[in-house]
C-alpha cells in the first residue's frame, strides 16, 4: 500500500508540471490573443505569496552553529551459541561437546545525528540516544573542520545531552522562547538527515505541550511540528523565524522508520535547565511531591462542578510526602504549579521535576467546589543509577574514567545486606570492568580513605598519588581492595 502511495504522488505531482509546461501552447493559438501591452505588463503577486517567508538569510547566519555529530559505539562479542550471551559458561561446555560455532566481535557500531554549539568555548547540545553507548564522539562543523568531543553528561528522561570540544570564538546560535510558540507558526530545522549535512527543512508549528506515550518522556512536554525530520537529524535545532533556537528535534512518529509528517522536539527551555544542570554538577537533579494524577474528563469535571475538562485530578497522595505535608487530598484537582494553568494532567510532572528541591511551590486546587491555594516543598527524586561523569570533560577528574554506574543503597537495603557502605555498583565498564569490580559490589573506600557519596568518590580519586586507584569494596561478606589503573 505504501508503494502505491508514493507512486501515486508521483504521477500527480508530474501530471501537474506537463500541464504547466503545456498551457501555453493550447489549439487554437489562444496564447497569441492576450494583447501585447498585456503580456508587458508586470505581474501581479498577491497578498500571500509575498508573505512567505524566505530562510535564507537565517540558514546563512546561524547554519554554521549546527553541527554533525558522529559516533562510535562499542564492539559486542558474537556468541558461540545462537541464544546465548557472550561468556555465557554453557558456551564453553557446548564449546568442547558441540560443534563450534564461529566466535569474534561484531562489527563496530556506527551512527551519526545532529547538534548545534551553544557557547563561543565549545558546549554542544544534542539528543542522548545520539551518544548513548558511545566510545567516542567526532563533532564536524559546515567548513569542514572536525573534533573530538567528550560527552558532559546524558540525561534519558528528557532525551538531552552535552558535548564539549575545543574551541575559541566558535559561532553559536540564539536561544527563544518556546512558551511564545503559536501552532501554525513557521519553523525550520537544520541537520543531518541519512547523513546528509546541514540540510534544510521547513514547515510549521502542529501542536505544543504535546505529550508523549512512555515514562521516560513525561519530563518535557513536545513541540509538534510537520517539518521533514529523518534519521540524522536527530539533536539538530529547531528554529523560530527571527533566528532563535526553540527546540531540539528529537523524535517522528511513523510506522514506516521515515518521515510521515510528525515530528516532536524538546522545548529549549527544557534541555537548558538540563545543560546547565550536567555542566554544574555531572547529574539532573528533578523534585516530586508525591502523588498519583490522571486526566479529567467530561464526567469528572462535571462530577467536580468544574466548568471544563481541566486541571490533574489526585488520586493517590503518599504518606508522609511532600503533599501530604501540604494537605493534598485524593479527589483534589490541580489547576496551577507556581501560576501556569494545568490543562491536562501530563504538565505537573515536568513542572514539579523543574523545581529545586525543598523549594516553596504554590498549587492552585479545586476542592469541594470552590479554588484555594495550599503550598508545598518538593523533594528530590531518587536517581536510579548515577554515572561518574566528568563535569565538561575535565581530565583531573580521576573518578570520571572509572567506567562506574552508581546508585545510593536506601537504609532498608543497607540493613539487609548489613553494611556501613552508601554506593552500590549497578554496572561497570572500562578500567573499573577490567580490575575485577562487579555490579553488587559496594564501595567502601578509595585509597584508604571512607567515601559515603560519588562527591567524596571523585574527591579522594583526585588525590591518587599515582596511575592507580585503590577501591575498597564489599563484595557479600568480604572487604577487598581492588586496584584500578587510570591513565
Amino acid at each position: 500500500m505504501v508503494s502505491t502511495w508514493l507512486k501515486a504522488g508521483v504521477t500527480a505531482i508530474s501530471s501537474g508540471v506537463a500541464f504547466a509546461a503545456c498551457s501555453g501552447d493550447l489549439p487554437g493559438g489562444s496564447a497569441h490573443a492576450i494583447p501585447a501591452a498585456a503580456a508587458a505588463s508586470p505581474a501581479v503577486v498577491s497578498p500571500s505569496a509575498a508573505a512567505l517567508p524566505d530562510f535564507a538569510a537565517l540558514v546563512e547566519q546561524y547554519g554554521p552553529a549546527v553541527v554533525n555529530v558522529a559516533v562510535v559505539g562499542k564492539a559486542q562479542e558474537i556468541a558461540d551459541f545462537p541464544g546465548m550471551a557472550p561468556g555465557d559458561p554453557l558456551n564453553e561446555f557446548f564449546r568442547r561437546f558441540g560443534r563450534p560455532m564461529p566466535r569474534g566481535d561484531m562489527p563496530t557500531p556506527r551512527g551519526e545525528g545532529s547538534g548545534f554549539i551553544v557557547s563561543p568555548d565549545g558546549y554542544v547540545l544534542t539528543n542522548a540516544h545520539v551518544v548513548a553507548e558511545a566510545e567516542e564522539v567526532t563533532v564536524k562543523t559546515t567548513d569542514r573542520r572536525e573534533y573530538t568531543a567528550k560527552v558532559v553528561g546524558v540525561d534519558e528522561r528528557t532525551d538531552v545531552a552535552v558535548l564539549k570540544i575545543d574551541g575559541k570564538n566558535l559561532p553559536t546560535v540564539k536561544i527563544g522562547d518556546p512558551s511564545k510558540l503559536r501552532p501554525g507558526e513557521w519553523v525550520i530545522a537544520i541537520g543531518s538527515p541519512f547523513g546528509f549535512e546541514n540540510s534544510v527543512t521547513a514547515g510549521i508549528v502542529s501542536a505544543t505541550a504535546r505529550s508523549m506515550p512512555g515514562p521516560e518522556t513525561n519530563y518535557a512536554q513536545f513541540i509538534q511540528t510537520d517539518v521533514a525530520v529523518n534519521p540524522g537529524n536527530s539533536g539538530g535545532p529547531l528554529f523560530n523565524l527571527q533566528g532563535e533556537v526553540v527546540g531540539i528535534n528529537s523524535q517522528i512518529y511513523s510506522r514506516t522508520g521515515g518521515y510521515m509528517g510528525l515530528s516532536f522536539a524538546v522545548p529549549i527551555d527544557v534541555a537548558n535547565n538540563v545543560k546547565d544542570q550536567l555542566i554544574k554538577t555531572g547529574r539532573v537533579t528533578r523534585s516530586r511531591i508525591g502523588v498519583s494524577i490522571q486526566d479529567v474528563n467530561a464526567q469528572l469535571a462535571d462530577s467536580f462542578g468544574l466548568d471544563r475538562p481541566r486541571g490533574a485530578l489526585v488520586g493517590m497522595v503518599e504518606s508522609d510526602a511532600p503533599g501530604e505535608k501540604a494537605g493534598l487530598k485524593a479527589g483534589d484537582v490541580i489547576l496551577g504549579v507556581d501560576g501556569v494553568e494545568i490543562d491536562t494532567s501530563s504538565q505537573v510532572p515536568g513542572l514539579i521535576a523543574s523545581k529545586k528541591p525543598g523549594s516553596n511551590v504554590e498549587l492552585e486546587i479545586w476542592r469541594d467546589g470552590k479554588s484555594q491555594t495550599l503550598n508545598v516543598k518538593p523533594e528530590e527524586i531518587p536517581q536510579n543509577g548515577e554515572r561518574v561523569a566528568s563535569a565538561g570533560g575535565d581530565a583531573a577528574d580521576s573518578a570520571s574514567q572509572l567506567g562506574l554506574a552508581l546508585r545510593r543503597l536506601t537504609p532498608e537495603e543497607k540493613r539487609q545486606v548489613e553494611t556501613e557502605g552508601n554506593l552500590l555498583v549497578e554496572d561497570v565498564d572500562g578500567p573499573a570492568a577490567a580490575a575485577g569490580v562487579r555490579p553488587g559490589d559496594i564501595i567502601l573506600g578509595v585509597n584508604g580513605s571512607q567515601v559515603k557519596s560519588v562527591d567524596d568518590l571523585k574527591s579522594a580519586a583526585k588525590k591518587r598519588g599515582g596511575k592507580v586507584v585503590a577501591l575498597l569494596i564489599q563484595r557479600e561478606n568480604a572487604q577487598i581492595f581492588v586496584p584500578v589503573r587510570v591513565g
